[in-house]
């Protein structure tokens, strides 16, 4: 190759580069406009889950303290839910005061929408950290973890807490990336998304710590360039007062949300010392074994995101991780271990590894000290936005290299991962709306799932079994109008199927009265009730929840 033609490629392929990242870059933005569409078309289709009744008691009681102009303190004292945070909460039960739908279908668009907006935050995330390619495949890989697309519909909590502390994160290294002078409209948005996500659970004081080692690598950066301790601590003290209004407006905006956790400076902590530790002992299922949440074993967390998270999810962690490790070996030997200065490329490492440290570091913890833990990955499940960016990330890699070799075989992995996420896609299409049951092929997918791990221990399906119910007993009835009342007892969350009985059915403790009995299968709560199964709904031929008719029990005691 010729010293003149080099140039010229070189500026080929920098031009060839931006026309694909504005390719990815609307990819990303129509992705983002039909999955809001999809939201919009299909929230109805979910059903409530055992935490929706409480949580929005809770937001209806925060309301309550502002309307009645701070007098009415219910929600302080109501269950231990005033050791969370009300954003999602108190934003439903406004909107309920105005929403021509219902209460709980309010709340699912609400929560379909808040996963969106979790999903933009990855993809901003991704290609700030590594491109429009990059940006792109997070966004998809989010998309297609069906754990957090079927929380996001009816999980109060982790959801939207997951949502925000990506956001959290994304402001965050665009903070560290513009030090040392980040401007205050950054500051300001990093407080805005840091105050929403203290104002759903404490534990996004992790940012703290996090904001600490990009701070740190950075002053290691200036340090290694300098060599001047007084310059040092002048720029740590400018670091400090230039952040200090994200911290003001994060406990302010935390404070509208969790007025709780401002009524002492002592509460937070006290939320945070609880969690660790929560009372409650509930049975949980891991590897064929039931556990208390209290004496999980260290590798609970480790082995349900092995295998809730999609395939192509790992595979993408895999190549990450061979990928740093490669760098960390091709650095040390020359003693260039990072950051060696405060350059856009060493800042940029700096905010990869603090991203690395927000996916593992919760997961670490929970190896060593064993926090009470049940169904599954839901109370971590804000570790998953940041493990799919680190995905995306690891496959961004691969795709390069492999490009870098051969064009031929840059379309071919283009191909074949086109390919995996369209049969990724196909699997949460047949797992809808239960898209939060999925298990990868390491375990057998849900069939292989079950009886090994929690599958629907939300009763999410008890919605299906109901309206099938409906439907069974208007034929049953033929063309007759349905003139009786039909008793019907649940083995679940009762709200989870009384919700949506039509008029002519009517829930009952009382199973010896019962005509029917609405049963999800979590458990075994189907079995133990006698009746004639009619009904089950089923998912890659496992049985979530079930219908049995106990007529003829009840006539057979007359």
């Amino acid at each position: 190759m010729s010293e003149t033609s080099r140039p010229q490629e070189e500026a080929v392929a920098r031009v060839t580069g931006r026309r694909w990242g504005l390719v990815f870059h609307d990819l990303a933005r129509l992705v983002l406009l039909g999955v809001a569409i999809l939201v919009i078309l299909t929230y109805g289709d979910y059903g409530i889950t055992n935490d929706e009744e409480v949580q929005n008691v809770y937001g209806v009681k925060l309301l309550a303290f502002y309307t009645s102009f701070f007098q009415d303190g219910s929600a302080f004292n109501y269950l231990d839910l005033f050791r969370y945070g009300g954003f999602f909460d108190l934003i439903a039960a406004v909107l309920n005061l105005f929403s021509p739908l219902g209460e709980y279908e309010t709340r699912h668009l609400l929560g379909g929408l808040v996963g969106v907006v979790g999903m933009a935050g990855a993809w901003r995330l991704g290609r700030h950290l590594g491109g429009p390619r990059v940006g792109f495949l997070a966004l998809l890989l989010l998309l297609l973890t069906p754990a957090y697309y079927g929380h996001s519909f009816n999980n109060p909590k982790d959801a939207p807490f997951a949502a925000a502390m990506v956001w959290t994160l994304y402001y965050l290294c665009r903070v560290v990336s513009a030090f040392p002078s980040p401007p205050l409209r950054l500051v300001a948005k990093l407080g805005v998304a840091l105050g929403v996500a203290l104002s759903i659970r404490v534990a996004a004081v992790l940012v703290g710590p996090y904001l600490a080692v990009g701070a740190g690598l950075y002053l290691l950066g200036l340090w290694r360039e300098t060599h001047d301790f007084s310059r040092i601590r002048i720029s740590l003290w400018w670091l400090v007062r230039r952040l200090l209004p994200a911290a003001v407006i994060a406990y302010l905006l935390m404070g509208v949300f969790w007025p709780w956790g401002v009524m002492s400076p002592f509460n937070p902590f006290e939320a945070l010392r609880d969690f660790s530790k929560l009372p409650i002992n509930i049975d949980t299922l891991v590897a064929g074994i039931w556990v208390k949440a209290t004496q999980v074993p260290r590798d609970y967390l480790p082995d349900y995101l092995l295998v809730n998270l999609p395939e192509v999810v790992l595979f993408g962690l895999l190549a990450a991780g061979g990928s740093g490790i490669a760098w960390l070996f091709s650095r040390l030997p020359k003693g260039r271990w990072f950051p060696v200065d405060t350059s856009v490329a060493e800042m940029r490492r700096a905010q990869i590894l603090m991203v690395t440290i927000a996916a593992f570091f919760p997961i670490v913890f929970f190896i060593f000290f064993k926090p009470t833990a049940y169904n599954g990955i839901r109370h971590f499940l804000f570790v998953v936005p940041p493990l799919a960016v680190l995905s995306a990330m690891g496959i961004d890699r691969v795709w390069d290299l492999l490009a870098r070799t051969s064009e031929r075989l840059g379309r071919f992995f283009a191909v074949v991962l086109t390919g995996v996420l369209v049969t990724q896609t196909w699997v949460m299409a047949q797992l809808h709306p239960d898209e939060y049951v999925y298990y990868n092929m390491l375990t057998g997918g849900v069939k292989g799932a079950e009886g090994a791990y929690e599958l629907d221990y939300w009763g999410n399906s008890l919605v299906e079994a109901t309206k099938d119910l409906a439907e069974y007993i208007a034929m049953e009835n033929g063309d007759k109008p349905i003139t009786r009342v039909y008793k019907v007892a649940v083995c679940g969350h009762r709200l989870s199927a009384a919700y949506f009985f039509p008029e002519y059915m009517e829930f009952t403790k009382k199973l010896d009265d019962a005509d029917f009995l609405v049963a999800f299968t979590q458990a075994n709560c189907h079995r133990h009730f006698e009746g004639r199964q009619i009904i089950s709904v089923e998912r890659f031929g496992v049985a979530l929840s079930v219908v049995k008719d106990r007529r003829y029990l009840k006539n057979r005691n007359k």
